[in-house]
């Protein structure tokens, strides 16, 4: 899809002559003859880029540049003047404005200039796209192979698997899917198979019957029940005890739940989309994922590439997250500089969009000027580059590593991991309690 330029200047012969060069390097190039008919051009058909003069009849082009900024953030506008000064050059740029070139241009500069502001900005700004797939900020060719794969299955009800990094966005993809489903009209409900203990996860999803254990003072419906009609979200699925995926399975393949303390089962209609950052294949090959379940669950498997392999998408998901900040919103912050975008995209983003959000919400609230300069972008990345988690967070990780290592090297026996440990095996059960292991999944491995 070509990129869509808009030229603006009250000098027609000069304006004929831009859009016939610019049309010839391959874009397509709408011109305006004043401010008032470009805004005009801009409602019937929303440019990528504008290249304006800067003093024209009516409004100037700062003046035109200000309108944009309002009905089209992140839009990139570049100023020409034949009588550009050094100061009313740093106040535009200051402002927001891509670059200030003056007249006479030279069509090198202008179409590197026009490059660079296309390639900061993620381009492309006017494609429209269905409402179902409205939180996907994207133009990668790797992320549209993975939405035309959701339209084609959104109709049916088959078990979608969704895998890929931290950060990269398996939450709003699998939303995407129950969206993209006319046929659902009940809810999508999600839950974090690893951040609660087993049997209050199994609570969560197939409920209990009052009485069913100590402290179940009512009745509990569950979450297969809240998502009657609609989808199931089974976040961190590779994080599920062994004992819950037996029970688990046997749901999927019955489409009936019997809550806790139970004797009758429960009919239930429901998509069940799982998520995990976690390599199921080794965790199968370890004993700790079952391998019926993983068929199950994996009809469908979508893997979400990183941020490093969309690199196209982060000028695009850049001024995304900068439009939904606070300074934003309230007219502190307008764009970024030229520098913060390309230290942007030239950056690891080891924790992908998440990691972008983080950096582009500490930018806009640091900044001082309209423009985020690329020394705060540098700080923020370098915050999250050094980031430590608490000193806690840190000891549990490594215990429950631990843990599961030296049970691993013992195939299950507690005995021999408390010798192996250096503890005595009461201490030892107390901290595979603390940390909800079981040996028992250990066992029979070999």
């Amino acid at each position: 899809m070509q990129d869509r330029l808009l030229l603006v200047d009250d000098d027609s012969s000069l304006l004929k002559l831009l859009a016939i060069r610019l049309e010839a390097e391959g874009f397509d190039v709408e011109t305006a003859e004043s401010a008032e008919l470009a805004l005009q051009a801009m409602r019937n058909a929303p440019a990528d880029l504008i290249v304006t003069d800067l003093r024209m009849e009516g409004a100037s082009g700062l003046e035109l540049f200000e309108q944009v900024r309002h009905f089209y953030p992140g839009l990139p506008v570049i100023i020409m003047s034949a009588q550009g000064t050094i100061p009313e050059a740093v106040s535009a740029t200051q402002k927001g404005v891509f670059e200030f070139l003056t007249k006479p241009v030279d069509k090198t500069r202008l179409l590197a200039t026009i490059r660079a502001a296309l390639m900061q900005s993620g381009g492309q700004q006017s494609e429209i796209f269905e409402d179902w797939r409205e939180h996907i900020v994207t133009h990668s060719s790797a992320m549209e192979r993975i939405l035309n794969q959701v339209k084609q299955i959104a109709g049916s009800d088959v078990s979608v698997l969704i895998t890929g990094d931290s950060g990269t966005g398996k939450e709003l993809l699998a939303r995407a899917i129950h969206e993209a489903d006319a046929q659902r009209q009940g809810p999508l409900v999600a839950v974090n198979c690893g951040a609660l203990p087993e049997q209050l996860l199994e609570s969560e999803l197939f409920g209990h019957v009052k009485g069913a254990f100590t402290g179940a003072i009512s009745e509990h419906g569950g979450l297969f029940r809240a998502a009657n009609g609609g989808t199931l979200l089974l976040d961190e699925i590779g994080d599920m005890p062994p004992p819950l995926q037996v029970k688990l399975l046997r749901a999927l393949q019955e489409r009936r739940i019997r809550p806790i303390g139970s004797t009758e089962s429960i009919p239930v209609d429901v998509r069940i989309i799982s998520a995990t950052n976690r390599d199921l294949d080794r965790d199968m090959h370890d004993g700790l994922f079952r391998e019926d379940l993983f068929y199950r669950l994996n009809v469908v498997n979508l893997h979400l590439p990183t941020l490093a392999e969309r690199v196209e998408d982060i000028p695009l998901l850049a001024n995304h997250f900068l439009r939904k900040t606070g300074a934003y919103q309230m007219g502190n912050v307008s764009s970024f500089a030229p520098g913060a975008m390309e230290v942007m995209i030239s950056a690891s983003w080891p924790g992908n969009v998440r990691q972008l959000e983080n950096v582009v919400q500490r930018s806009a609230a640091l900044s001082t000027t309209p423009v985020i300069p690329d020394s705060l972008v540098r700080e923020a990345l370098t915050v999250e580059d050094h980031f430590l988690p608490s000193l806690s967070q840190a000891r549990e990780q490594f215990e429950h590593d631990y843990l599961v290592k030296v049970l691993r090297l013992t195939n299950g026996s507690v005995a021999e991991a408390a010798q192996l440990a250096q503890r005595n095996r009461t201490d030892f059960y107390k901290l595979l309690k603390r940390q909800n292991i079981n040996p028992e999944r250990f066992k029979n491995r070999a």
